[in-house]
């Protein structure tokens, strides 16, 4: 009886694909070689850079608060305007406060007069000792009493300067440079002194952004940048770049100038600041981004495009021209993208010719037919 076994036909391409032996595409005998375009690394100073995700705070914040009690009378700003520092921002009913100031100074008036009178009758009293004509304990007394009534002129000079204190903060006046927020209270309700927030404000320009790295970072920037050795100040630190929600790409520059003082023990991470030039007060406190951090000082990189790098299992390949037209694989140890490009930490020189079009034809050990191009400096 006749057997029945599935028959089929094992082509070498198969073959290879079963056994792991070369690419999807392998080259008919005969066929003509693949043509490939190869070309040479670009090799340029670089800085590889980090990234990190982090906030916008403003340098100054204010609550505006009532620093005398009253109701109030007027509001002096729209909302969300741009207010200078010693503009008048609310008035509190300013009656009751003007009428102790006035009281104050009559005050004043007549201690001035009482302390008048007592050194004339001192004087007196000496001239009278002098002779004779009074006892000493009198001039004691009157001595005593002008005494008395110099303490009640600078009593009376302590009480006019606070009266006017509380007069002068009938006026509530902006103390920064920023944008104000919407009125919290409006004219009439009755405020309380440093209890009622009326409104806040914020500075826009400049702007913090800060971020948090991790300590196995922050230790590679301390070592080779020198972050967060004591010697950063504002706008003499390192340069950053900032992308918005949203962007594709950095477009706001600012200055790294502030590093803490110790790892959060909780997060295991270490707080980082950049101050933000905002003249146009685009940016606002709260909002998120992304900044590129310098990673390492300038050094001659070498860089290829992503689309020359192939993978075998768990490395990284990429084909280099040999004698012959004939391609070997190279493995390679890759970076970041810098300006576009891979950067390629360890297995090229830079003076290879690389396939970086037509990967997929190649396998290695093949001959190709290779058109030599030059990369432009930056692929963005």
């Amino acid at each position: 009886m006749r057997s029945l076994r599935p028959s089929f036909l094992v082509t070498p391409l198969i073959a290879a694909a079963l056994l792991g032996a070369g690419p999807a595409v392998a080259q008919m005998p005969g066929a003509p070689p693949p043509g490939v375009t190869v070309a040479k690394p670009v090799v340029k100073e670089i800085v590889e850079q980090d990234q990190y995700t982090g906030r916008f705070d403003p340098i100054e914040f204010v609550e505006v608060r009532a620093r005398v009690t009253g109701y109030l009378d007027k509001i002096q700003f729209q909302d969300g305007a741009n207010v200078k520092k010693g503009d008048v921002l609310f008035v509190i009913d300013r009656r009751p406060y003007k009428a102790a100031l006035e009281q104050a100074q009559a005050a004043l008036t007549s201690a001035k007069a009482r302390l008048s009178f007592t050194q004339t009758d001192l004087e007196r009293a000496q001239v009278l000792s002098r002779g004779g004509n009074i006892s000493e304990q009198v001039t004691d007394q009157r001595r005593q009493a002008s005494q008395t009534a110099q303490a009640d002129v600078d009593s009376a000079e302590a009480a006019l300067r606070n009266a006017q204190l509380n007069y002068d903060f009938t006026e509530v006046k902006s103390p920064i440079n920023g944008r104000i927020s919407q009125r919290l209270v409006t004219e009439g309700n009755i405020v309380s002194t440093d209890q009622t927030i009326l409104a806040r404000i914020v500075s826009l320009d400049p702007i913090y952004f800060g971020f948090n790295v991790d300590e196995r970072s922050f230790l590679k920037y301390q070592g080779s940048l020198g972050i967060g050795m004591g010697q950063m100040q504002r706008g003499k630190g390192a340069p950053v770049l900032i992308a918005l929600s949203g962007e594709e790409k950095p477009t706001r520059k600012g200055t790294l100038d502030f590093v803490d003082n110790r790892v959060d023990y909780q997060t295991g991470t270490m707080l980082l600041r950049a101050t933000v030039e905002n003249p146009d007060g685009f940016i606002k406190p709260g909002l998120f981004g992304i900044v590129s951090m310098p990673a390492t000082k300038p050094f001659q990189g070498i860089l290829i495009p992503d689309e020359a790098v192939s993978a075998n299992q768990d490395k990284r390949i990429v084909y280099v021209l040999g004698e012959g037209d004939k391609v070997a694989a190279r493995t390679v140890k890759l970076g970041p993208i810098v300006d576009g490009y891979r950067v390629v930490r360890d297995g090229l020189k830079g003076d290879e010719l690389v396939v970086v079009n037509g990967v997929a034809k190649v396998r290695p050990g093949a001959q190709v037919k290779p058109e030599t191009t030059e990369l432009p400096p930056s692929k963005k």
